[in-house]
C-alpha cells in the first residue's frame, strides 16, 4: 500500500515538474467553457467558439498569466565550462614478471559424479 502511494506521489511530482498541471487545468478550463457555451448554441458553434482562441473564460486568461509568470530557471550549459587537455595519453604494457601455464582439467564428467552416502543422513528437528 505504502509503495503505491509512494509511486501516484512521484507520479504527481513528475506532472507538476513538466508543467503538466497547465495541461490539467487548461482541460478542466475548456470543459467548463464547452458546456457553459452548449447552453447558447449547438454543439459545432460551442466547440468553435471554445476553442477558438478569441473568447476566454476567466481561468484561461489566468492558466495564460501564470503560465508566463513562472519562473523558468535555466541551468547552465556545462559544456561551455569544461576544459579538455589535449595531450596524448601514453601507453604502456607492462609483462608480468612471472609466467606459467595453468594445467588442463579433465572435460569428463565421471570424476564428479558418485554414490549417495548410505544410510541416507538424517535431519535435525529441533
Amino acid at each position: 500500500m505504502l509503495v503505491r502511494i509512494g509511486h501516484a506521489l512521484l507520479i504527481a511530482a513528475l506532472v507538476v515538474a513538466l508543467g503538466g498541471h497547465w495541461a490539467v487545468l487548461q482541460t478542466v478550463a475548456w470543459t467548463n467553457m464547452l458546456v457553459a457555451n452548449l447552453r447558447t448554441s449547438s454543439l459545432e458553434a460551442a466547440v468553435i467558439k471554445t476553442f477558438d482562441g478569441n473568447h476566454p473564460c476567466s481561468l484561461c486568461k489566468e492558466i495564460s498569466a501564470g503560465k508566463k509568470s513562472e519562473k523558468r530557471t535555466d541551468f547552465p550549459s556545462l559544456a561551455k565550462k569544461l576544459e579538455f587537455v589535449s595531450a596524448q595519453p601514453v601507453f604502456v604494457f607492462n609483462p608480468p614478471t612471472t609466467f606459467y601455464l595453468v594445467p588442463e582439467r579433465e572435460a569428463s564428467a565421471f570424476p564428479l559424479s558418485h554414490e549417495p552416502p548410505v544410510p541416507p543422513p538424517r535431519r535435525f528437528t529441533t
